[in-house]
């Protein structure tokens, strides 16, 4: 890890896609913060998908609204990692700190494609979880999602989607309740 102290951050981003020194560059990213935003977004675009995943995850600790089309672009990466972990980044609301998730207006969309026509099963499954995000605020995301129940070929898919439906946890969990 020493060496990665003084290592610039475009450095670091390609170490990503090494699996000896991924965990460190990853740690390392992170540490830096905002700092290494700029090379985080340019790892996107880089050619190794291990490389495109990792900073997926990043932006999910790291994202700011200037990075958010950028990460809503990689739900159509053609590698499943990369998509899973641009979904999750895109869902989790746990790691972003005080930046706000980007609404139903701009992530939905590409929630639901995929949700309906993903070839990977896991990417489904990530794709139901940012739609039942709006699953009490969009009727068609509810729909999405009882259809994806209902008849998803993928049992785990079935699943999750059936969590965020009426009777599901997670939709009985978070039903708005009436003001007092």
């Amino acid at each position: 890890m020493l060496g990665f102290v003084s290592a610039d951050n475009n450095a670091l981003v390609s170490c990503l896609g090494d699996p000896h020194r991924a965990a460190a560059a990853y740690r390392g990213l992170l540490r830096r913060g905002a700092g290494a935003l700029g090379a985080v977004r340019a790892g996107l675009h880089h050619v190794d998908p291990a490389v495109r995943e990792g900073c997926c995850r990043l932006l999910d600790h790291l994202v700011d609204t200037d990075s958010m089309d950028q990460l809503i672009a990689m739900a159509d990466d053609p590698a499943p990692r990369v998509r899973i972990a641009a979904f999750h980044a895109l869902a989790c609301d746990r790691c972003k700190g005080d930046t706000c998730a980007p609404g139903a207006d701009r992530v939905l969309a590409p929630a639901l494609q995929h949700l309906s026509a993903d070839p990977d099963p896991h990417v489904r499954a990530m794709a139901a979880e940012l739609a039942g995000k709006f699953t009490h605020t969009d009727a068609g995301a509810l729909a999405a999602l009882q259809t994806s129940h209902a008849q998803d070929p993928s049992p785990a898919v079935r699943k999750k989607a059936g969590w965020f439906i009426p009777g599901g946890t997670i939709y009985e969990r978070t039903v708005p309740r009436a003001p007092r």
